[in-house]
């Protein structure tokens, strides 16, 4: 009979593409994986493992044995639902995938808020980036998933996935202390159009969304510098290489040689919380969702730094 442990191994390989990520999100080490691996093509007298470079590759028997992985997991998930919900409350381990900047401005006030009330609950944080995230929830890697879009991206949830609305973060323009939009009480975006840019790399909602808002509004962004975190952004206004565009979320205080200054319209991007259909009714699920939607308020209304 194959060890569902073993399976769980190889389809979190599947899934995240790599030993050292698969261990990462089941909380094991990589030589553990890599050992549970071994046992399975010993199990199953297969290569289920090929060296591609620094990496592996799943063999095409690896590729169906993982499909069916998922299946199994999906029934032993639906048997722990059941066991949880005559429970009737949160219990067992709950995998939460976030991005950067709620991980850092609002999942340690969710974790510990759960770990006080519900401490049978043993949520793990990972840090992922929105959009890979909901296919991490539709194929059975992760329980639950904080995820946000904006309005020309809006985040797609595939069949047999679900979710809810946590809040609505807003952005500021971040400008140098000493720059002529610093005093303004709002600014438009055709107030931006010769302004040096400071945003995140191509492929990003956030890069994209500047991209098409600006030229909506007929105005064409350099893209001075680029960086994924927005520390690293308000470092570099604060420096007066340029402004950027950044969420309240997670900023924290800003310098002194940073302004905020409010866009009109004002930016938005909404948080939603996703999980599968079939773990609905898990009381971790429910609960942490609703934590999520009970915590939001106050997070968000923290000061920030700069005017808004």
């Amino acid at each position: 009979m194959l060890d569902l442990g073993r399976l769980r191994a190889l389809h979190a390989v599947s899934v995240h593409g790599t030993v050292g990520a698969a261990a990462a999100a089941l909380g094991y080490t990589p030589s553990a994986v890599s050992q549970q691996i071994a046992k399975l093509e010993r199990e199953t007298r297969t290569t289920l493992l090929e060296r591609q470079g620094r990496g592996v590759r799943l063999t095409e028997e690896a590729t169906q044995l993982a499909a069916t992985a998922q299946q199994l997991l999906a029934l032993v998930e639906e048997a722990e639902v059941r066991i949880e919900e005559r429970r009737g409350k949160p219990t067992g381990r709950l995998s939460i995938a976030c991005f950067a900047s709620a991980s850092r401005g609002l999942m340690p006030h969710v974790l510990a808020d759960l770990a006080r009330r519900h401490p049978e609950l043993d949520a793990r944080l990972h840090e992922v980036d929105p959009h890979l995230s909901v296919d991490l929830v539709a194929r059975g890697a992760i329980d639950l998933a904080v995820a946000h879009d904006w309005d020309i991206a809006p985040l797609p949830a595939p069949t047999g996935v679900e979710q809810a609305v946590i809040g609505d973060d807003m952005c500021d323009v971040l400008v140098p202390a000493g720059h002529l939009l610093a005093a303004a009480d709002s600014v438009r975006r055709e107030d931006l159009k010769d302004e040096r840019w400071i945003t995140q790399p191509p492929g990003t909602v956030c890069h994209d969304w500047l991209l098409r808002t600006l030229r909506a509004a007929g105005c064409e962004p350099l893209i001075a510098h680029q960086s994924e975190e927005y520390h690293t952004q308000v470092a570099l206004v604060a420096a007066g290489l340029g402004v950027a565009l950044v969420p309240r979320l997670g900023r924290g205080t800003l310098p002194p040689q940073v302004v905020a200054v409010q866009l009109a319209p004002v930016p938005t991007r909404r948080l939603h919380a996703l999980w599968r259909t079939g773990a609905a009714r898990r009381p971790a699920i429910t609960e942490t969702v609703r934590t999520l939607q009970k915590l939001w308020p106050a997070v968000i209304a923290e000061p920030r730094g700069g005017p808004h």
